[in-house]
């Protein structure tokens, strides 16, 4: 593959991935996010501190980050730069680094001191242009969890878990399987702090009390 291409694709796809979308609307209606809730800049954090509909917009959002990168990006770039015929394979290696990209930008954002959100809203736009099928398992499972458990942070670690076992079963690439299990990997690593509050009980569940927000060293 070009060089160039996949840098320029990266790029895109990050700084795409890097555009803060809960800080942004927090901002908007004179809240800074980072420092009210869990600190965190994801969908969740602006439900429970701005209320429903800007909650939405930040999830909507952020899922069309993931999808544009992967589903649009690689495109864009190859018709931009020129140059040759890409074949099927080397296109879907290039969706997949589009894919990485857009996530390690939500989750590291360069205009946030590299400190941004968990990544699950994007990695379910990701999964909706790269692997539909882990995407509708992924889909089904946070349904359910969180409908049985009312904890989000539940819900999406178990969704991040099912990921590479769903796409080893409908039959994707290898390659495919793999990036889902970094996927997975990266996504319950990001909810580190998630899984130390459910530890000592001290996790917020939908509609239920809130707790005292999380040290710096729990976020």
């Amino acid at each position: 593959m070009d060089i160039l291409v996949c840098v320029a694709t990266a790029l895109a796809a990050y700084l795409l991935g890097s555009i803060p979308t809960g800080y942004l609307v927090g901002r908007a209606k004179g809240v800074d996010i980072r420092n009210v809730g869990s600190g965190n800049i994801g969908a969740t954090n602006v439900f429970r501190i701005l209320g429903r509909t800007a909650g939405a917009i930040v999830l909507v959002v952020d899922c069309l980050k993931g999808w544009v990168a992967v589903a649009l990006a690689p495109g864009m770039v190859t018709a931009v730069l020129g140059g040759r015929v890409w074949s099927g394979s080397e296109f879907e290696s290039l969706r997949i680094i589009a894919a990485m990209s857009v996530i390690l930008g939500h989750n590291y954002p360069c205009w946030l001191k590299f400190k941004g959100g968990k990544g699950i809203a994007t990695s379910a736009g990701v999964l909706a242009a790269l692997i539909p099928m882990g995407f509708a398992a992924v889909a089904v499972t946070w349904a359910v969890v969180c409908l049985l458990t009312r904890y989000v942070s539940v819900a999406s670690i178990a969704s991040a878990l099912v990921l590479p076992f769903a796409t080893w079963a409908a039959g994707y690439s290898h390659l495919l399987v793999i990036i889902a299990a970094a996927m997975c990997v990266l996504a319950v690593y990001k909810h580190h702090g998630n899984i130390k509050r459910l530890m000592d009980g001290t996790e917020n569940r939908i509609g239920g009390r809130k707790s005292a927000p999380p040290t710096e060293a729990e976020r």
